[in-house]
């Protein structure tokens, strides 16, 4: 009897076992689904808040990025602005340099000018001064032509002398037989004129040209009349 009461009571024992293991793994699966729900509510939540905040965070970054583009978009318009400032300096430093330059060059010129200038009035003052001396001596000479040679000289327009020659055509001695005379820019005798023509008096003024004789170059004006009467 002894033995079947413990038998007994041992299978009471595990019966009781049982059903308290059976309601502590129910009493904890309970609270570990409570716990895991809490735990995903509060992910849940987590990740809400931190959408929100990264939300927030990328609507800053998207205006913040904005406005940096707007900024670089404000500075490039700047740059562009400050580097055609600056080509349109360089121009006007370049055009400023090109016109010294040109002022430069057109004083050099001016200078170079008036050293001719100044230049051709010494000449031509010489050349003048050579000329009234050489008329002097014509006219100095006048009264020997005219006795030797029945020659009449006159001063005419622009520094000229008129060779009047007479006693040369036996048929008509009054007639006269002329030709002008100047000096040119070079300083030479230069016949102006010649009535009646002679076709050697081209020959004459180079001779007189060569030689500078100028008496030698009235003789043989007036021996060439001379032979042009008798023709």
């Amino acid at each position: 009897m002894s033995q079947i009461k413990t038998e007994d009571e041992l299978m009471l024992f595990e019966r009781e076992i049982k059903e308290f293991w059976t309601k502590f793994k129910s009493i904890c699966g309970c609270e570990q689904i409570n716990q895991t729900l809490l735990l995903r509510d509060s992910c849940k939540e987590s990740i809400k808040t931190f959408s929100e905040k990264w939300s927030r965070k990328l609507k800053e970054g998207d205006l913040m990025i904005a406005k940096i583009q707007e900024y670089t978009a404000e500075i490039l318009q700047e740059n562009k602005c400050i580097a055609e400032k600056q080509e349109n300096l360089a121009q006007t430093k370049s055009k400023i340099k090109q016109e010294e330059e040109q002022k430069k060059d057109l004083m050099e010129s001016i200078r170079l000018l008036k050293e001719e200038l100044i230049r051709k009035k010494e000449i031509l003052s010489s050349k003048n001064k050579a000329t009234k001396e050489r008329v002097e001596r014509l006219c100095k000479s006048k009264a020997l032509f005219e006795e030797r040679l029945a020659l009449e000289i006159r001063r005419i327009h622009d520094e000229q002398l008129q060779f009047i020659f007479r006693c040369i055509d036996h048929k008509d001695p009054d007639k006269p037989f002329i030709f002008t005379l100047s000096i040119n820019d070079q300083g030479e005798y230069e016949v102006v004129s010649c009535s009646p023509a002679l076709d050697c008096m081209a020959d004459l003024q180079l001779k007189v040209r060569e030689t500078n004789n100028f008496s030698a170059f009235v003789a043989n004006v007036r021996k060439a009349f001379t032979a042009l009467s008798y023709k």
